[in-house]
Order: structure tokens, then C-alpha cells, then sequence
């Protein structure tokens, strides 16, 4: 379907992508390894939203903080491209790939212990050009909403989330009814340390 030559490789694992997958994952996205590093012991199987190439999930597996990952995207271009990186990483045994419009095709066997993602962050189009749309743009914060209200069915007892947002578009009060509406307790937000315009918000499923 695509030209997926460029690679970036973390600890052994080569990720491939193109300039049209890439929503910074591969930059600021890398903030995740020392934030989840330092806050969690190594998790079993971890889900990354709105994956594109998978750059977050695929550093969290080569880094050794996850066992197994789960990724998932709209987009049948970064599913041809997770998919490859699984395929020549020969990594068969430890990721799962779905194509998916969020969680709609997600089987409900699918159980995570904690969700990552760097979702789309402008609620509208804005007056700068940006391509593709699908990276940048969830629209009146219905894929967000969409997400929340569904993804307690996937998460083991002690779920966590820690979804990264830009401080530039959004706030947590943007988010705080469709999370705690949902069954989930917001803990705190902290600051990205590689680039302070992002903002981490995490999250615990309620018992």
C-alpha cells in the first residue's frame, strides 16, 4: 500500500513509518520510557491508542517495560507498517495489531494493564494547513469521548491509562466529565520533561 523504507530502531527494534504516520511519537512520544520506567514495574501486556506506526509501544517492548503489546489504528496504512515491524522484527509472539475506528474491533478477550497513546489533539480544523487530517484532528473531542466511554471493558483491575495531550490545545478539564463519567479516576497530569507543551494525563479504573 505504501513506501515503508524509513525506519527508526530502539534497543534492536527497527519501527518502520513514513512522514505521514509520523504524530510525534518518535520525539516527544519518547518521554513516555522515562515517565512509565519510573513510575511502573514492567507491565504484561499494554495497549497503545491510536498507535499510527507504534513508535510509543514498540520503545515501551525494546526498553523491557511491557511483555506484550497490543496496538491499534483507523488508518490501513499504520496497521501496514506495525505490521511490518512486526513481521521483520520477528516479533509475532509478543504484538497484537488491529485495524480499528478506536475500539470497535477490539475483541473483548483483548484485557490491558496499562493504555498509552498520543492521540489526535485540535478539536477543530485550524486555519494552518496540516496533513493528514486523520493524525491531527479529533473533532469536538469525539474520538476522546468515543475512547473513555469504552475502554473500562479492556482493562484488568488495576488499569491504568496515561494518555499524552498538548497543553496548547487542550486542558484536563476537557477531559475530566468523559473520564470520571466512565468509571475512571483521574491521578494526576504531569508535565512531559522532553517538551513541557505536553502534558501527560493518568488515569485509574475505579474499583
Amino acid at each position: 500500500m505504501g513506501k515503508l523504507t524509513d525506519y527508526v530502531e530502539f534497543q534492536g527494534i527497527k519501527v518502520y513509518y513514513t512522514n505521514k504516520l509520523d504524530g510525534g511519537g518518535a520525539d516527544f512520544g519518547q518521554d513516555y520510557i522515562d515517565f512509565i520506567g519510573g513510575n511502573f514495574p514492567p507491565q504484561k501486556r499494554v495497549f497503545e491508542w491510536c498507535s499510527g506506526p507504534g513508535f510509543i509501544g514498540f520503545s515501551l517492548l525494546a526498553h523491557g517495560l511491557c511483555k506484550t503489546l497490543c496496538l491499534a489504528d483507523i488508518n490501513p496504512l499504520a496497521i501496514e507498517a506495525c505490521s511490518k515491524t512486526v513481521r521483520l522484527n520477528n516479533l509475532e509472539s509478543k504484538v497484537t495489531v488491529y485495524l480499528s475506528d478506536n475500539l470497535k474491533n477490539i475483541p473483548p478477550s483483548e484485557k490491558w494493564d496499562l493504555v498509552v497513546g498520543n492521540p489526535p489533539h485540535f478539536k477543530r480544523v485550524c486555519t494552518k494547513k496540516r496533513s493528514p487530517e486523520i493524525i491531527f484532528l479529533d473533532k469536538d473531542w469525539a474520538l476522546h469521548r468515543e475512547f473513555y466511554k469504552d475502554v473500562g471493558k479492556f482493562l484488568k483491575q488495576n488499569g491504568t491509562l496515561v494518555i499524552q495531550e498538548n497543553a496548547l490545545r487542550s486542558r484536563v478539564e476537557s477531559f475530566r466529565e468523559m473520564i470520571e463519567s466512565n468509571g475512571l479516576s483521574i491521578v494526576d497530569t504531569p508535565i512531559c520533561k522532553l517538551d513541557s507543551r505536553y502534558y501527560y494525563i493518568r488515569a485509574l479504573r475505579r474499583q
